[in-house]
C-alpha cells in the first residue's frame, strides 16, 4: 500500500468508525525529548488518532506561533536531528499513518531525492511543506508522485479561486485548509464563515479536506467537522500539554487524554 493509499484509507477508516472527521493530531518530533516524542506518538495512535502529523524542528519556522515554535527551538537545542526525527516517525507509522511537516531548507539542505529516499525508507505516507509555493512545487510533487507520498498543500480563506483550483488539482492525500491568517496556535473560538471556507476547498479538489490552525477543543473539533471538515488537526494545545507534563507529571498520560477527548467529540457527543 502506497502512503496515498494509507491515508485514504485512514480517512475512510475515521467515517466508517463513527467520526464525523479523521483526527490527525500533531506532534512535534523531538519534544520535549526523542524518547518521550516517540512514546506521545504511540499514546496519540492508541487515543484515537487516525492520522498523524510529525513536525521536524526548525530554527525558522514561520508558518508556527509561539508554543510550537517553542518547542521546536527546545527540541533543536535537545539534539533532535531529521535522521532522528524520522526514526520516530518510523515507530509510530506501524501503527498510523504519518505525515511529516518539515520546511523547505532541511528538504533543500539534504537534497529532494535523498529526502523522498528517507521518508520512504521509513513508512511516512506524506508530506507538508509550509512554505513551498505553488509555483515551485513541481519538483517535490514528482519526486512525491514517484515514490507513492501525498504532497500536502495548504490553503487559506484569502487564497484567490483560480489559484485555490490549481492547488486543490494538485493535492495529495488531503487539502490542508488554514481556518485563519496567521501563524498556529489556539484561539477562543472558530471563525464566521467557516462552513464557506470549506466547501469552497472542497469545491476545488477530489481529496478529503482537513482543517487546521487554531483548533485547540474538542467542542471547536466537532465544530468544524460538523461545517464539513474530513479531517481535523490539533497542534499548539498538544503541545502544550507535552511541555507541561500534566498534574502528575507524565506528559504521555496528559496527552493520551486530550486525545481521548478530541476523538469523543469527533464522535458528534458535544
Amino acid at each position: 500500500m502506497t502512503g496515498i493509499e494509507r491515508i485514504a484509507e485512514a480517512f475512510e477508516s475515521a467515517r466508517a468508525s463513527g467520526r464525523r472527521a479523521a483526527l490527525m493530531p500533531y506532534l512535534m518530533g523531538g519534544f520535549p525529548d526523542l524518547d518521550t516524542s516517540r512514546r506521545l506518538g504511540l499514546a496519540y495512535a492508541r487515543s484515537g488518532a487516525d492520522l498523524i502529523e510529525l513536525g521536524v524542528p526548525f530554527s525558522d519556522p514561520l508558518a508556527d506561533g509561539p508554543v510550537i515554535h517553542a518547542a521546536g527551538t527546545a527540541a533543536l537545542n535537545a539534539g533532535a536531528k531529521l535522521e532522528s526525527v524520522l526514526e520516530v516517525g518510523q515507530a509510530i507509522a506501524e501503527h498510523v499513518p504519518v505525515v511529516v511537516m518539515c520546511y523547505a531548507n532541511p528538504i533543500l539542505a539534504r537534497g529532494l531525492e535523498r529526502f523522498a529516499d528517507a521518508l520512504l525508507a521509513v513508512g511516512v505516507s506524506g508530506l507538508i511543506v509550509p512554505d513551498l509555493p505553488l509555483e515551485e512545487a513541481e519538483g517535490t510533487l514528482a519526486a512525491c508522485d514517484e515514490r507513492g507520498l501525498a504532497l500536502v498543500p495548504l490553503v487559506a480563506p484569502t487564497t484567490p479561486e483560480d489559484r485555490l483550483r490549481r492547488i486543490g488539482a494538485q493535492a495529495r492525500g488531503f487539502l490542508y485548509t488554514v481556518l485563519l491568517t496567521g501563524t498556529t496556535g489556539e484561539r477562543s473560538g472558530l471563525q464566521d464563515g467557516l462552513a464557506a471556507v470549506l466547501s469552497r476547498a472542497a469545491a476545488c479538489t477530489t481529496v478529503p479536506v482537513a482543517v487546521g490552525f487554531g483548533i485547540s477543543t474538542p467542542r471547536q473539533a466537532a465544530a468544524a467537522a460538523a461545517a464539513g471538515a474530513d479531517g481535523v488537526i490539533v497542534g499548539s494545545r498538544l503541545v502544550r500539554a507535552a511541555g507541561e507534563g500534566g498534574a502528575a507529571g507524565d506528559p504521555v498520560s496528559a496527552v493520551g487524554a486530550l486525545v481521548r477527548e478530541f476523538s469523543t467529540g469527533l464522535t458528534g457527543s458535544y
